[in-house]
């Protein structure tokens, strides 16, 4: 058994690791609260993109968007990895790295063996897990995630977008954790490119509209931003899951002190009684060899 002094000294750190778990939950809560509100204002304004898109698909056969939903196979494949740039947030990077690793063993196997797959990381964690597993990430927008705005994801989604229409890649898929609650998060991997024939139709509606300039003119503007949109989205998707995950992480992590605070406590009690017993047994010993 531990001494008196190791252990208080094991209670004092204990207590200092709880203090600072208990605040980082507290700042990753105010964080949520704002994230949370950010994607839920975000998501209704997406959804409507999609639809407007879904009563336009007739329009999607021609030549200049012809490239938007051109179906290839998938040769050379793109996807962006969405992480956080800081740790302590349970599986929610984990989570990630492994979906991108089953991917790369399933789907997308023989393009990684031929060496045509790109692995785009935003998140400092996603990129640093990945390399140390052997592969190799583009880390020109690593920083994204740092200060999330819709003109830096609509810059980047954009490039992705033109290397899209120029044959550079033949699929573009993002892979984020979506956010459902503060408890909940749900890793999924989504396609953006080529766009779906099922996708422009998911939300279609029957409505006989007049459109000027013209469908093709509104839907050349309309697509690109669209994607630009689902880009955000999965961006501020993954920003809310992340607080959500640490704020959990560090509730699990508080509570897992204060039991470790019970523990040693009653620990150094036991000892403290042993210490007194073994005092007091020292002291009628000693009486008694006296008094023999």
């Amino acid at each position: 058994m531990a001494n008196q002094k190791e252990i208080r000294a094991r209670i004092s750190s204990t207590i200092s690791t709880q203090q600072i778990t208990k605040a980082m939950k507290l700042v990753s809560a105010t964080k949520l609260r704002k994230a949370s509100e950010a994607i839920v204002r975000m998501r209704p304004y997406a959804e409507k993109l999609q639809g407007i898109m879904g009563n336009l698909k007739d329009s999607t056969e021609d030549d200049r968007l012809a490239g938007y939903f051109e179906a290839r196979e998938a040769k050379k494949v793109l996807l962006l990895v969405i992480t956080s740039d800081r740790g302590l947030c349970g599986a929610f990077n984990a989570n990630v790295v492994k979906r991108v690793k089953v991917l790369l063993d399933t789907d997308y196997r023989d393009a990684y063996k031929a060496g045509n797959v790109t692995l785009m990381c935003m998140g400092k964690k996603g990129g640093e897990a990945l390399k140390r597993f052997g592969y190799e990430v583009n880390l020109d927008r690593v920083n994204l995630t740092q200060n999330t705005t819709a003109e830096s994801a609509f810059e980047a989604m954009q490039g992705v977008i033109n290397q899209f229409l120029a044959g550079e890649y033949d699929r573009v898929e993002v892979v984020y954790n979506k956010f459902k609650n503060a408890a909940t998060q749900i890793l999924v991997n989504e396609k953006l490119l080529p766009i779906s024939a099922s996708a422009s139709e998911a939300s279609q509606t029957n409505n006989d509209y007049l459109f000027e300039p013209g469908k093709v003119a509104i839907l050349e503007d309309l697509i690109p931003r669209s994607l630009n949109t689902m880009f955000y989205r999965a961006l501020l998707d993954s920003l809310a899951s992340e607080h959500g995950a640490r704020m959990v992480a560090m509730d699990k992590a508080t509570e897992n002190a204060g039991d470790l605070l019970r523990a040693l406590r009653l620990a150094y009690n036991q000892a403290r009684q042993a210490a007194i017993t073994r005092e007091i047994s020292e002291i009628v010993g000693g009486v008694a060899a006296l008094e023999g």
